[in-house]
This record gives C-alpha cells, structure tokens and sequence, in this order.
C-alpha cells in the first residue's frame, strides 16, 4: 500500500476527471488491487479486494493531510460482481459535472461500478476530436453515456448516431450533449446492434465508426464472437477514405485478436495504428492494457 500512499503524497489535485494512481498496471507490486481516480472534486478509491478498517483509516488519513475537506468514495469490487460503495468523507455533488479537455460529463460514483465516464478512454476521444472533419457523419456503437459523440459534435461532425441498448444511458448521454451545447445533429438509438444492421447501414455512409462494446456482457456482446460479426459489417457502414475505431478491454485477449478479427471478416480494412492509452493507466503488460485501434477503408482506386 506504501507505493499508493507515496502518490497521494506527491501527485496534484487536478481540474480534469483522471486517474492518479493504477495500481492494476502491475508497476506498483502488492497494489494490484488498488485504483485511485479523481472525479473532482470528489476522490474515488476502488480495490478489488476487501481492504482492513485499518488500512482504509490509514488511507482516509493520508488523503486528508494532503487534502482537507475533500469528499471520497470507497468501491470494492469483489468475484461474483459483489459491489460495495461507501461515501467515506464530505458530500458528492447532485449533480455531479466533470470536465475533461473542454467537455463536461455526468457522473455518478454512488451506484454501480460504471461511473458514467471511463477514464481510461481518454486518449480515444481526444483521437476522435482530432480526426473528426467538420460536416462529418460518425456511427457510435455500444454508446454508453455518449462522451465519444459529444467530442465528435465539438470538432465540428454534423450528425451522430449513437446507439445502446441501454435506454438509461442514453438518457444520461442526452444530458451530456445538453451540457455541451451540442444537441443538434445527435440521435439516440436505444436498439440492439445485431438487430438493426439494415437500419444502421440505411443511415450511412459513416465518416467514422467507433466501437467501444463490453467485453463479456450475456445478451449484448461477447468479444471472442461477436467482435468477428461486429467486423464484417464495418466495410458496408463506411464511407470510402472512413475510418473505424475498435476499442477491446479484455485482458486475457491481445492486439493480434482484434487484428485478425478484421483481417478475416473485413479484409477491405486497413489497419492504421493502436491510440496509446493514457500515461496514467501505464501497464507493464501492454497486452492486457486497453486496445483501442484504427482502421480505415481505402478510397477507390482511380
């Protein structure tokens, strides 16, 4: 725990929702368990094992000399998806805003173990805010709460259609456009992906797909088969010159199993490169790291 008590010790309080200490990198031995994130200006502290009342204290006591007065919530995260949430300290804001580079999202630390924004996808919006062209039309699948829409509106895209099954998330994705100020030209499709392909590809071309599915979720997506499905059917969403993004956090599965996921099932695809994931989740395995990858569908030939 030392090594996570030295962070708290000496990193800075941000303005921006980031992580501020990944101890399930693997570069901090007996903190594995341990993750510190700051949704400000509330701290979260998640471990994925019970921790001692006298470790907590110990915690609690180093985040309040470096921090007075600062609210913090405690999750752990048990096998069998036993959750535990406790507000430790101070008060979390109703609602609760948070930015990250200029954008400002919706959370919520008290429930669930999806907090609303995932940290670890930061660098993959800031791709997307970097490739959008204005008047472009991006697909978002597996959209979750919508962060990758709101950046692709903000750099300028003139349509967005996202699209979950979870119409909650949704409604939370509709509050993060409004907070923005980029409701116009964004849809909200509460639909089930591999029932609506005819209606999505209707809907396009697309400029840019961007995939971010759970990894094992019964009754919405299992990687190891649905990510092959997924893929032949990108070539027929994109316009030529399109790219897509494919995003996999799955640890037990590597780049290569995302690569040849399309290199068989959309060979028309080119791969681009891999969007490094933040500095903060570093990884001393960079294969069990999030993998967020680019394709793109080749212009015709003249």
């Amino acid at each position: 725990m030392q090594a996570l008590l030295d962070a708290i010790a000496s990193v800075a309080f941000p303005s921006d929702a980031q992580r501020l200490f990944h101890g399930r990198g693997g570069r901090h031995p007996g903190c594995e368990h341990l993750a510190l994130d700051a949704f400000p200006p509330v701290l979260l502290l998640t471990s994925f094992q019970p921790l001692a009342d006298a470790t907590l204290a110990a915690i609690g006591a180093a985040l309040a000399a470096r921090w007075p007065d600062t609210p913090w919530v405690f999750q752990c995260r048990q096998e069998g998806g036993r959750v535990e949430t406790r507000l430790m300290a101070g008060a979390v804001p109703e609602p609760h805003v948070v930015t990250e580079a200029g954008a400002r999202y919706l959370v919520h630390l008290l429930r669930g173990q999806n907090h609303g924004l995932f940290l670890d996808m930061a660098q993959g919006r800031r791709w997307v805010r970097e490739q959008v062209q204005p008047g472009a039309k991006v697909l978002n699948l597996f959209a979750y709460t919508c962060a990758f829409s709101v950046v692709a509106l903000q750099a300028g895209a003139a349509e967005v259609v996202n699209v979950d099954m979870a119409s909650g998330a949704l409604a939370i994705g509709r509050t993060n456009h409004e907070l923005n100020g980029v409701k116009a030209g964004a849809r909200f499709l509460a639909h089930d992906i591999f029932s609506s392909w005819g209606k999505l590809t209707r809907g396009g071309p697309y400029d840019l797909v961007v995939c971010d599915p759970p990894s094992f979720q019964k009754g919405s997506f299992v990687a190891t088969k649905d990510y092959a499905r997924l893929a032949r059917r990108l070539p027929a969403l994109l316009a030529p010159g399109g790219q897509a993004l494919l995003c996999l956090n799955a640890p037990e599965l590597d780049v290569e199993f995302l690569r040849d996921a399309v290199a068989q099932n959309a060979p028309a695809l080119a791969f681009v490169g891999r969007v490094a994931n933040p500095p903060a989740f570093e990884d001393i395995s960079p294969e069990r790291a999030l993998k967020v990858l680019a394709f793109r569908l080749p212009d015709p030939a003249p």
